[in-house]
């Protein structure tokens, strides 16, 4: 069926098995993939429609209130609408091609409010550096979740920082970094090893639940990547910037290992061989038409 004018589900929604291989049209475009590797996250603002928002706070309130309410995967108002939500699951696919499987595990951070302290900054236990993105960490929102709430913050790149978490755990403010503060519904898409913390929550208890839900859950990806998300004829990837925003990096290094991911999205890695100095991606000032040097063959100017 058709789906927000862009998304064709291509499976039944009945039947949920954990880690069921599924399908379906993919969402981003070349532009939105390149600000994934950049970023390290991707928000999607209240794209869970309210009577499933409210059904999943139901159940997480009557029926599993545990740190790990993963049951909730047989109902299939959560997978149709949450897992499988056209925006989210369109933004899956793009990253992670066909076929990609849903979650196995379902853990609920239900953060009390108010919560005096932030946590401490941290990647997630299990993470590995790699350019290959071969699962996704999603959270999502069943409740608004505003500011004094205390939303989880990211810092923008850091999936490219090799830093061990006891080594970070004491930093404090740190600049640029982004809150995930949204709406209902909120979905957010995120590299697993990206750095994130809660962040203080001064208000009282709000919302039907009177915690701060926030699901997390991860995707796999069963195929080889290749780009076969929505492309764009009037790119240049010559003069596209990798750079991460968030100017915490050695000069060029994020934009560098930005675009070493990206490459291996398209299925172009064996084309990207970084050879030092001014070679692609950093040159974004070349001339129209012109190549950088070191630029991979598929994505460079005929």
């Amino acid at each position: 069926m058709e789906i927000g004018g862009r998304l064709e589900m291509e499976a039944s929604m009945t039947a949920v098995t954990y880690g069921r291989e599924m399908d379906c049209a993919p969402t981003l475009t070349d532009r939105e993939v390149v600000d994934f590797c950049r970023n390290g996250y991707l928000m999607l603002p209240g794209v869970v429609p309210d009577d499933v928002n409210r059904q999943v706070i139901d159940y997480l309130d009557r029926v599993d209130s545990t740190y790990e309410p993963t049951p909730i995967m047989k109902e299939s108002f959560f997978v149709d609408g949450v897992l499988m939500n056209p925006q989210a699951a369109g933004a899956v696919r793009s990253l992670l091609g066909s076929g990609f499987t849903l979650p196995l595990i379902i853990s609920n951070h239900r953060g009390p409010l108010p919560f005096d302290q932030p946590q401490n900054w941290h990647r997630d236990g299990g993470t590995i550096y790699t350019d290959q993105l071969e699962y996704l960490q999603v959270f999502y929102y069943p409740e608004e979740c505003t500011e004094d709430m205390g939303p989880t913050v990211v810092l923008p790149g850091s999936h490219f920082m090799r830093n061990k978490a006891p080594m970070m755990a004491h930093l404090g403010s740190i600049r640029g970094t982004v809150s995930s503060a949204g709406p209902a519904g909120t979905i957010f898409l995120t590299v697993y090893g990206i750095w994130h913390r809660r962040s203080r929550a001064s208000s009282g208890q709000r919302g039907k639940s009177r915690f701060r839900n926030l699901l997390k859950y991860n995707y796999w990806r069963t195929v080889p990547p290749r780009r076969d998300w929505i492309t764009e004829e009037d790119i240049d990837f010559n003069t596209i910037k990798f750079d991460p925003p968030a100017g915490v990096f050695e000069q060029f290094q994020g934009a560098i290992a930005a675009a070493r991911m990206f490459t291996w999205l398209c299925g172009a890695e064996d084309e990207y061989r970084k050879r030092g100095g001014q070679c692609w991606p950093i040159a974004t000032t070349v001339r129209e038409g012109v190549n950088q040097e070191g630029a991979p063959r598929s994505l460079a100017n005929r």
